[in-house]
């Protein structure tokens, strides 16, 4: 991995201009969905036949293909599926926000009502690749907050089927509504309906760029998690930590995509070059070596700060989806860190923990959104209403006011609406 030595005047970024995609990508999405909006299912299933390479008539799974899914799941593998469950929904369910109300003396009542939504729509990605994880992330949050209806899509292999792990994860959580299809197609029959599938009111999860082009498009018309882009990793760690095992963490990223970011900051030249030569002997025997090699080479770096406040302001500046922090006393750090999706604290909280296991949620701001936006969450399932009850004696004493802000905004009919019931008062 490369090397860099870094003072604090530096600008660092991990952003990768990828999200826009191409204007043919744009044009191709923008004609899938108005095809999907004019023809519904028959569009729907021309695309999957296009990119998928296989036709189906009735995309919905049936009860059949639920049960051979467990009859084909390693009983081992249903296990975790369970306590993965079970500990990803005692996390969100701490999320769980309630309508409040409060008094004023002058018998005014305010308050805001928290009402989940009526639907949401859930896109795993996939073909035959295993994505339960997906489906737990997007889907428990989403429960826990209250939503009646949810729907997954995901797209079929080449035979026709989904991964056995994707549907026992979806039965374990009662979500019957899962489709075969995938694709910017997808995302439009969940925006705006078929024959076949309700509209719902969100969409959520993961995809290629069509995916992430086709829900840039339908926002507005439906609420969407984020436009999420390839992973990345952040490492910050002291001379206390292992070198392999930072590179191996490093390396859990890489593998995911050939645009994924893996990046090492620390405050030693010799831990720095420790790793960097632990990359280069673990890319070797790496299965998706070739993917990785990529990553590494195109968007990882390690960064050596003169102090670890340099460092850490360095971490803050890229503001990662993953942080991890592998120091001697690792939460004494964590006060400093202001922008990060995900912070793994010590060596025994590797970032897979996270992705699979641990509680919080996978779904994390990319391309240095962490310094605004937030990991999915329950709320995000949820909407707000504001509750504004005045009484009489409250509407008396500042009608005028409002009254003459109205004046102020060159609005008359609005201070007329109040004045209409002052004159109703004092008669």
């Amino acid at each position: 991995m490369k090397i860099k030595t870094i003072s604090g005047a530096e600008r660092l970024s991990l952003k990768r201009s990828i999200d826009a995609g191409t204007e043919e990508q744009r044009k191709t999405v923008r004609s899938i969905i108005e095809d999907v909006k004019a023809n519904g299912d028959q569009a729907v299933r021309s695309y999957t036949a296009k990119f998928d390479g296989i036709e189906i008539d009735s995309p919905l799974v049936t009860k059949e293909e639920f049960e051979e899914a467990y009859t084909s799941l390693d009983s081992r593998l249903l296990q975790v599926i369970r306590q993965a469950i079970e500990n990803i929904r005692e996390y969100h369910e701490r999320q769980l926000q309630s309508s409040w109300f409060y008094h004023r003396k002058d018998g005014t009542m305010l308050g805001q009502k928290v009402t989940a939504l009526d639907s949401a729509g859930v896109y795993v990605p996939g073909g035959t690749a295993a994505y339960p994880s997906s489906v737990l992330m997007n889907v428990i949050p989403a429960l826990v907050a209250g939503v009646e209806r949810i729907v997954l899509v995901t797209p079929p292999g080449k035979d026709g089927l989904l991964s056995p792990g994707v549907l026992v994860a979806a039965a374990e959580l009662g979500i019957k509504d899962v489709y075969k299809m995938g694709g910017a197609q997808a995302i439009a029959a969940l925006a705006y309906g078929t024959e076949t599938i309700e509209p719902v009111d969100k969409i959520t999860g993961p995809g290629n760029i069509y995916v992430a082009l086709a829900k840039r498009e339908v926002f507005g018309d439906v609420d969407i998690d984020m436009i999420a882009g390839p992973s990345e990793i952040v490492v910050l760690a002291d001379e206390t930590a292992i070198p392999s095992e930072i590179a191996a963490d490093l390396l859990s990223q890489a593998e995911h995509d050939k645009l994924s970011s893996c990046v090492f900051v620390t405050d030693s030249m010799a831990l720095a070059e420790a790793v960097s030569a632990e990359v280069s002997k673990q890319l070797k025997t790496l299965p998706r070596r070739e993917i990785a090699e990529a990553s590494v080479r195109d968007y990882g770096c390690i960064y050596v700060a003169e102090t670890m406040v340099e460092a850490i302001n360095t971490v803050n500046t890229l503001a990662p989806e993953h942080l991890e922090i592998i120091t001697q006393s690792p939460e004494a750090l964590l006060g400093s860190i202001k922008h990060a999706g995900a912070i793994f604290l010590g060596r025994y909280s590797p970032e897979p923990v996270g992705d699979y296991f641990a509680g919080p949620n996978h779904v994390l701001p990319t391309n240095g959104t962490a310094r605004f936006s937030s990991p999915l969450n329950v709320t995000d399932f949820q909407k707000k209403s504001s509750i504004i009850s005045y009484s009489q004696s409250a509407f008396e004493e500042h009608a005028e006011s409002i009254a003459a802000f109205a004046r102020l905004e060159g609005l008359e009919a609005h201070a007329r609406s109040i004045e209409a019931r002052e004159r109703r008062i004092s008669k």
